[in-house]
């Protein structure tokens, strides 16, 4: 499959644009007051804090592991992206640390605006096809041997690493921590064009065979094919149904743009989804 150049050079800039702004969200507000909102970033803040070790040696030095330990997972396009902005990040939260002072010393405004700061870096890159690896990527990776589902596994690492902040510093910034993360991915939800984690995506193609199998294959999402005829023309064509989540988006489209340029796709919001590789339904009753 040739990947166009001139697209990949697009989705880069983007990726290592939205790097910058996350990276710019870290050095002005949240490392120097520290609050550490989960993540790689939170835990490379805390021990930033508590031994001198450089923020972004610290993430590269967490990342990379997990990196390699993704790799098969990530594709050699997504992998790249990743590798390229994680290395990118550490970069340049270290030169931006050197010659930036921080804007604010109040740990609300810090929590708040470094919570929507990086909110906004981090859908940018997610948009472009991007991620700067982190705890999503750990979250990918325990989720196959842990029965939780890759959000609920998320929620866990950044739930410990904010614990991890409020021991070692206090429960108060352990709470702007919290606040920070919460509104980060509010943002990032709201960069993704919805506030809903899942997206429903209608895929009508020639090649509807050529596209589940790559779906089923490359973003271990389950596909669901009913028949349908077009009115206008009467041919009778598969409709592939296929859940996925917000980062996925943008993978997706990719995928099938390579497979079939001309198929029609329709991308919506999932209220809410239950069942395997997303929320597991909890009987009130039980």
């Amino acid at each position: 499959m040739k990947v166009s150049l001139k697209r990949e050079i697009t989705r880069m800039v983007g990726v290592l644009t939205g790097t910058t702004i996350l990276a710019l969200g870290l050095v002005l507000f949240l490392i120097p007051n520290k609050i550490a909102p989960g993540g790689v970033s939170g835990l490379a803040t805390v021990i930033f804090h508590l031994t001198g070790f450089s923020v972004g040696i610290v993430m590269l030095a967490i990342n990379i592991p997990l990196f390699i330990a993704g790799i098969k997972r990530l594709g050699f396009v997504f992998g790249l992206r990743t590798l390229v902005a994680t290395i990118y990040l550490s970069v340049a939260v270290d030169v931006l640390q050197k010659y930036l002072a921080p804007i604010t010393q109040d740990p609300l405004l810090a929590s708040l605006y470094g919570g929507i700061i990086m909110g906004v870096g981090l859908g940018l890159a997610i948009n472009n096809g991007g991620t700067t690896g982190g705890t999503d990527l750990a979250a990918v990776l325990l989720h196959k041997y842990l029965k939780f589902s890759i959000g609920t596994t998320l929620l866990i690492l950044d739930t410990v690493v904010i614990a991890f902040a409020g021991f070692f510093f206090n429960l108060e910034l352990a709470m702007y921590s919290a606040l920070a993360l919460y509104v980060s991915t509010k943002v990032l939800d709201l960069m993704q064009e919805g506030w809903h984690y899942a997206r429903a995506a209608y895929i009508i193609s020639d090649k509807p065979q050529e596209i589940a199998q790559a779906i089923m294959a490359k973003l271990d999402r389950g596909t669901t094919g009913f028949y349908g005829k077009g009115m206008y023309s009467g041919e009778e064509k598969t409709i592939l149904y296929v859940i996925c989540s917000r980062a996925e988006v943008s993978q997706l489209k990719d995928l099938i743009s390579v497979l079939d340029p001309n198929a029609f796709i329709v991308i919506g919001e999932a209220t809410e989804v239950l069942g395997e590789g997303f929320r597991r339904y909890k009987n009130p009753n039980d």
